[in-house]
């Protein structure tokens, strides 16, 4: 056979029963997810920030990081609502290299799921118990999320899996913002017909179960930039852009049209550097135009406690992404007070 059954994994049920939640970080994590209803329904003016490493690669690194993230917290909490990135499934375009946490606990060891599992579960859990921040984390693998379901504020469909119907229909009984990223492709009406129909309810088999959902309200769009037929990245972040996605929202049903912006990927060109100065474009554009203003929500930023990134092996600079780059701590906390300070 080409593919070998090597063990069983734990189900979510009893991971959750050996990471629990306790009642005060269960509270902690409802008020969290009623602030950023609030955001998406338009009850509030703040803005969401989801910043975080690109991958997270090491509970220790990222654990720090996470610290760091609630000292600033406090500072803008009057304008920001601060979700950690803790990406733990890392897409690859060709199916090589690094996979995440959730295959690899250790980068320079072999893949191992089952630990992947107990480790994912572990960080989310221990940011939201000693931190008191609830996560995001990319729904990679939708048979999954219910390993973290408890512990996350904010979901995100990749941009090659935004037109999957298992991710659409799984985002349709999720009770948290679902973000439906552009395809790499850059045709909005795929990310749109995502958000619709995680909006509706659905009946389907998930897990070995006939479920049935009630539609996700939070269901949004992300724009992320996209690349062309020569496969050069262009960006999808700018006034006009954003203008023409107000339109498309205009002539669509949606529950709650609402919109952050990816400031890497190919909005930066993975250029990490860009990503301050998208983010003061975005809200140039914002002050300028009412719908726009309404429309946007947020931001997703990498970041790490080091900038760039590096190889796995030996040697590796603690806090430093293994993937693609990342801002720095210090020009990420100057990003956070500045946007505080103009919104």
């Amino acid at each position: 056979m080409a593919m070998t059954f090597k063990r069983q994994l734990p189900i979510p049920k009893e991971v959750k029963e050996m990471y629990p939640v306790s009642p005060e970080a269960a509270a902690c994590k409802a008020q969290i997810d009623q602030s950023l209803a609030d955001i998406f329904t338009g009850k509030s003016n703040k803005k969401l920030l989801i910043i975080g490493p690109c991958s997270a690669d090491r509970e220790d690194a990222v654990y720090e990081y996470c610290t760091r993230l609630k000292r600033v917290q406090e500072q803008v909490a009057d304008k920001l609502v601060i979700v950690p990135r803790v990406y733990t499934n890392k897409p690859r375009t060709t199916g090589d290299g690094y996979k995440g946490m959730l295959h690899q606990p250790d980068p320079n060891e072999k893949p191992n799921p089952f630990k992947g599992v107990l480790a994912i579960r572990s960080l989310h859990t221990k940011i939201l118990t000693d931190l008191g921040m609830s996560t995001a984390d990319e729904m990679l693998y939708p048979a999954n999320y219910w390993y973290l379901s408890d512990l996350m504020s904010y979901v995100a469909v990749g941009a090659r899996s935004v037109e999957n119907q298992e991710h659409r229909l799984v985002a349709s009984g999720i009770t948290v913002p679902v973000g439906m990223k552009n395809p790499t492709g850059g045709d909005l009406s795929v990310m749109m017909n995502a958000i619709t129909a995680a909006n509706h309810s659905h009946e389907f088999i998930y897990r070995g179960w006939d479920v049935e959902t009630s539609g996700n309200p939070l269901a949004h769009a992300i724009l992320r930039g996209y690349v062309n037929k020569h496969g050069q990245s262009l960006p999808n972040y700018h006034y006009e852009d954003l203008e023409f996605l107000c339109e498309m929202y205009s002539k669509a049903s949606v529950a709650n049209p609402a919109l952050i912006v990816d400031t890497n990927h190919s909005n930066s060109g993975k250029k990490y550097f860009e990503q301050p100065r998208i983010c003061k474009e975005v809200l140039h554009s914002c002050r300028h135009n009412s719908d726009i203003d309404k429309l946007f929500k947020g931001f997703i930023v990498e970041s790490y406690l080091e900038e760039g990134c590096q190889p796995i092996g030996s040697g590796e600079v603690y806090g430093k992404s293994i993937t693609d780059p990342c801002l720095g701590w210090e020009k990420t906390e100057n990003l956070i007070l500045h946007m505080a300070s103009i919104l």
